[in-house]
């Protein structure tokens, strides 16, 4: 490390900050400018090492002290130094001003540019070395210093635990169809792959199930079945050769399950030291998947709440766009517990919610300084207050604070009641076809006294023609017809009470009756009367 005074060298060359490399381009320029005041020599690598992490934390190392000291009994004028921090930890400690600024930065970056001839006495590749050295221990320190930040441990065991998980199935699938034809019905009773492989190692053939205890695997109920189901299994006998590699698959079955559990175990530990908030969010299975899908936590970071919802879904993503047709809601996030605890038709508003707080727990893990979990848990509350609202109670709006519950004005049931109105069914005419008895027989009184005042009229009407008969004997039938349309007309038919069909018939009747008293045609008067009425 190397202090420099300001006061005592020419101070004017020093505030011109654009020319200011121009006075190191060479060795020689750079001694007239400035003047080699102290240099002291780490005795080794790990010596610099600590001197250098603690100027980073800003903290004062004991060597630096005992230098610092010196230089404040013989210093007069202020102090440059390249870090503020560090100026204003010597300045509160030692007492002793310093000065940081534009100007400071560049004399310290000529004095880098020429420290093989600013300070005797040290050799260009003993330099060299050195500061190769020093960036090598730095960088193994930092490592080492933040392991538990390390995220490529999460992708490593993640991607084992995919591995182990895909073995087993295999194994087990294999285990069950191997021993399946020694003993059929075990498979069918005991569902549980792991209770299956230890019952399985602990009993082998078998004719050893009737004498075996199995309480420790399996209920007393279920141990009962098996034992039943074995005295008449329909299976076929194996050796004992067969028994022994089944046996070996069981023994790895178990192995690769235990150190599954174990490192399970090690995945959630990992993971709520590196990202504790994602964990809460989305699950230490899923938070682990995404920072393997995007390489480091770092990574996952940088993307959007929209690139992490549909994460893992990239060939739906792009065969979507291809097609032209809806793109997916959700990619890896899918499998997490507040997605899947969602309904259908509100899993894809849940996903999109559930990005961006995930993305928010990503940054604050990935670049705060805080290692506790308190936001994760807050914005899980919020989430699952948001999918119960969408499930009880219907869409609200989310702008407020969202406490109070959606105002909805009450329901008043107004029962009105309504006439049919048959006025705009027809335009004829609203008079009923059905008539009354009273009035049919009032119809019938009126019918029968017009018949008995046509009686009258037809006597009168005989006796005069009598007298006329012998008088105009050729032409009888002209004045009969003009009798009849008399007859006709002295009766017309009121508009008020319509003909009916029984004073017709008496009509004619009588008309007849008179006809045939003359001799006249009784077949010639009825069509004459029918054509007359149809006129």
């Amino acid at each position: 490390l190397v202090y420099f005074e300001t006061g005592v060298l020419n101070e004017k060359k020093l505030q011109e900050v654009d020319s200011l490399w121009k006075e190191f381009e060479t060795p020689e320029k750079a001694n007239k400018i400035v003047k080699l005041k102290h240099f002291e020599k780490f005795q080794d690598t790990a010596e610099a090492l600590a001197a250098f992490t603690a100027l980073m934390e800003g903290k004062i190392n004991k060597q630096l002290k005992k230098v610092l000291k010196k230089i404040v009994k013989e210093a007069h004028e202020p102090l440059a130094v390249a870090d503020a921090k560090l100026g204003g930890v010597i300045k509160e400690k030692l007492n002793l001003s310093c000065i940081h600024s534009p100007v400071v930065n560049e004399l310290m970056r000529g004095i880098r540019s020429q420290m093989d001839g600013l300070i005797p006495g040290v050799e260009p590749r003993e330099m060299a070395a050195m500061c190769l050295g020093l960036a090598h221990s730095l960088s193994r320190y930092r490592l080492k210093f933040s392991a538990d930040k390390v995220d490529t441990m999460i992708v490593q065991a993640i991607s084992l635990l995919d591995d182990l998980d895909k073995e087993l199935n295999n194994y087990i699938m294999r285990c069950r169809e191997w021993y399946g034809w020694h003993f059929p019905e075990l498979g069918k009773i005991i569902s549980d792959n792991l209770t299956y492989c230890k019952c399985l190692q602990k009993v082998g053939d078998r004719k050893n199930y009737a004498s075996a205890k199995l309480s420790e695997f399996l209920p007393e109920e279920v141990e009962a079945e098996v034992k039943a189901a074995a005295e008449i299994s329909m299976g076929t006998e194996v050796s004992e050769e067969d028994i022994c590699n089944i046996l070996h698959l069981c023994t790895q079955v178990i192995e690769i399950s235990e150190y599954r559990t174990q490192l399970y175990e090690y995945l959630q530990n990992r993971m709520m030291a590196i990202a504790p908030n994602v964990t809460v969010m989305v699950g230490e299975l899923v938070g682990a998947r995404l920072i393997a899908h995007a390489g480091s936590l770092l990574n996952l970071a940088k993307h959007a709440a929209s690139t992490v919802q549909i994460l893992g879904a990239e060939k739906a993503l792009f065969r979507a766009l291809k097609s032209r047709r809806d793109t997916p809601k959700y990619g890896l996030i899918y499998h997490a517990s507040l997605v899947g605890q969602t309904s259908p038709k509100h899993k894809g508003k849940i996903s999109r919610m559930l990005a961006a707080k995930t993305v928010l727990a990503i940054r604050y893990d990935a670049f705060g300084e805080d290692s506790s979990s308190a936001m994760g848990v807050e914005n899980r509350a919020k989430l699952e207050a948001r999918l119960r609202t969408l499930e009880d109670r219907g869409i609200r709006k989310i702008s407020g604070t969202g406490k109070a519950l959606a105002k909805t004005e009450k329901y008043e049931h107004k029962s009105e009641v309504k006439t049919y109105d048959p006025s705009g069914d027809s335009t004829l005419p609203t008079c009923s076809k059905k008539r009354k008895i009273e009035q049919v027989d009032k119809e019938d009184d009126i019918t029968e006294k017009k018949a008995k005042k046509a009686k009258i009229k037809v006597k009168e009407e005989e006796e005069e023609e009598e007298e006329v008969v012998e008088e105009e004997e050729t032409s009888v039938k002209k004045k009969k017809k003009k009798g009849k349309k008399k007859h006709i007309k002295e009766e017309p038919l009121s508009e008020e009470e319509p003909c009916t069909s029984t004073t017709i018939p008496v009509c004619l009747f009588m008309i007849i009756s008179t006809l045939l008293a003359w001799g006249g045609s009784p077949y010639f008067t009825i069509l004459y009367i029918r054509n007359e009425q149809a006129f």
